[in-house]
């Protein structure tokens, strides 16, 4: 099973950062090899989460693959949480954390856990994979500058 797991430091609040994420609908504009998604359903839980199921579609050159995925929203603890439920992985798992860090500063942590059901899947997008998510920070903190503007940095 693959992993990727990071911490990075972003200078926007761990509030905008989670928005971000959660704004799954916009992940085309700006997510390494996302091609497309749809959100099927939401719903708001009692104890304040809100879960979507989702398609996502990824491309990468003449590859496409879809797959679903229930999303945890968790605004009280800054936190979500992918599972996935139907598609070409054998299994995957998305968690991301938000940290606030002082005012305008956070830490987001994302880890994936996955695994392609098919060998030849595995090896012709596996270390595709790996490299898109290796961006995947930066693509998130590009686009938080995008939406929220750059931030200033501190004059000693």
């Amino acid at each position: 099973m693959h992993r990727v797991s990071s911490k990075h430091r972003v200078n926007h609040s761990a509030s905008e950062m989670f928005d971000l994420v959660a704004d799954v609908e916009r992940y085309p504009e700006f997510v390494p090899l996302c091609s497309a998604l749809k959100v099927r359903q939401r719903m708001a839980k009692p104890d304040g989460t809100e879960v979507l199921v989702a398609d996502m579609t990824v491309s990468f050159k003449l590859v496409k693959e879809s797959f679903t995925s229930r999303v945890t929203l968790d605004r009280a603890n800054l936190k979500i949480l992918v599972e996935y439920l139907q598609g070409p992985f054998r299994n995957l798992e998305n968690r991301w954390t938000f940290e606030p860090k002082g005012e305008g500063v956070c830490d987001v942590g994302f880890f994936l856990a996955y695994e392609f059901k098919s060998r030849m899947l595995a090896m012709l997008m596996g270390s595709m994979f790996d490299a898109a998510f290796a961006r995947f920070s930066t693509a998130f903190e590009k686009r938080a500058d995008a939406v929220y503007g750059r931030p200033k940095l501190a004059s000693t």
